[in-house]
């Protein structure tokens, strides 16, 4: 009973209604306690804002890479495949702004567009997360896997977050109008399906709280990184660790596979501990080619030294 008591205590501390969303969600100072690995900038909504050159550069890395950095350091709930998306070949890299829905019912749906409209909201709550968005953000939204009237947004909805952002979408839920959506350029969309019908019997229950994505967890500000093997979510205190690890074994692999053209070194040597005169051999490649180092030289330098190889 004490600890029934205690859980809902807690809940209700950590949870309230934002009169700026007029939806669940949690406050600045729950969502700095959350995320309190990260030490850098933050939203004023309290979201970590990892920099644009590390969204930049994270675009460039493999989803694959990506994920080995982050089961190393115990994080193995980031991401989930099995999606559709508008275009194969258009990354979608960005910090996350989290949206719940969840099925409707009268009494709940009624009060929060009361509440909504109060406070100047107009429409349904689908397109509420798309007042909170900016440059690099991306909208993602845990919708159920709803399919037939999931479709959480249009063509006008997607042009609107591209204006806002620059950027994509993630919703475990469906989208319509995949025609029009396809003419935004530069605009990527990863949903679980298409279907033609309008959004019905779907409420918006949390802005900007911690949400579950088919088998991954993600937090507001995490780094939104999807192509087409999938969707992984980097917690924004591992980004820059993700980033500079990732391009390092990308540069180590562009140099290996050159070495094995070149017949200079057998894959048993490649693929195993490197010998010293294979580190010296990549220190003069990298001397040689330095447009091929994604990072500055100084942070390789110093990534390397700890580096095991």
């Amino acid at each position: 009973m004490k600890f029934k008591f205690i859980a809902a205590a807690a809940l209700l501390f950590s949870l309230n209604f934002s009169r700026q969303s007029q939806a669940q969600t949690i406050s600045k100072e729950e969502l700095t306690f959350l995320t309190s690995e990260w030490k850098g900038e933050r939203f004023p909504d309290g979201r970590p804002k990892v920099s644009d050159d590390l969204i930049r550069r994270a675009k460039e890395i493999a989803i694959e890479e990506a994920w080995v950095v982050l089961q190393n350091e115990g994080y193995n709930c980031q991401f989930d495949g099995n999606w559709k998306m508008i275009h194969q070949d258009v990354t979608v890299a960005g910090r996350a702004l989290t949206a719940q829905f969840m099925p409707s019912r009268p009494d709940i749906e009624k009060n929060i567009k009361e509440r909504g409209a109060k406070n100047g909201r107009i429409g349904n709550t689908n397109s509420w997360p798309i007042d909170q968005l900016s440059k690099g953000d991306v909208y993602v939204a845990d919708g159920f896997g709803k399919i037939t009237q999931g479709t959480l947004i249009g063509d006008n909805l997607g042009n609107s977050i591209f204006a806002k952002t620059g950027n994509g979408v993630v919703f475990d839920a469906s989208s319509r109008d995949l025609e029009g959506l396809s003419k935004i350029e530069g605009f990527n969309a990863f949903v679980r399906d298409w279907d033609p019908s309008y959004l019905k019997d779907v409420v918006l229950t949390g802005l900007n709280t911690p949400i579950r994505i088919g088998r991954a967890i993600v937090l507001p500000g995490d780094l939104v990184l999807a192509k087409r093997e999938g969707v992984i979510f980097i917690p924004a205190h591992l980004v820059e660790k993700v980033v500079i690890t990732a391009e390092f074994i990308a540069l180590r692999d562009k140099f290996g596979i050159l070495m094995l053209k070149e017949g200079k070194y057998t894959p048993g040597q490649i693929d195993s501990q490197w010998s010293d005169k294979l580190k010296e051999d990549f220190l003069k490649w990298l001397d040689k080619n330095p447009k091929e180092i994604p990072m500055k030289r100084s942070e390789l330098d110093e990534y390397m030294k700890k580096r095991t190889w």
